[in-house]
């Protein structure tokens, strides 16, 4: 599955069926473009079993705000609409897989 790019009004759907990584960046963040490639990597590594959506925290400050997001980039972790994994910075594909296999079942 390809990453896809989610606004305010339309995340809560997104996220409320399977498992959803949502990176929430910036496109001025340094670290947030150098998460890119591993999210592009990850998406080819589990596309079938995950969905990776990005949040623009700048064009959706709602969505940021409700989910505690002060710094960027932070990775969260839905499965059936719940978060139940956090990351915050940058993290190598290894640690992403780990964060992630777990909730795949």
């Amino acid at each position: 599955m390809a990453i896809v790019n989610v606004q305010d009004a339309v995340f809560q759907e997104s996220v409320k069926e399977g498992v959803v990584l949502v990176d929430f960046w910036a496109p001025w963040c340094g670290p947030c473009k150098m998460i890119a490639p591993v999210l592009e990597e990850l998406s080819a590594q589990l596309g079938e079993k995950i969905t990776i959506a990005k949040v623009n925290v700048d064009d959706n400050p709602e969505t940021a705000g409700n989910y505690g997001v002060m710094s960027i980039p932070t990775l969260k972790l839905f499965k059936n609409g719940e978060v139940v994994q956090t990351a915050v910075g940058f993290r190598p594909l290894n640690d992403l897989v780990a964060m992630i296999e777990p909730h795949l079942s």
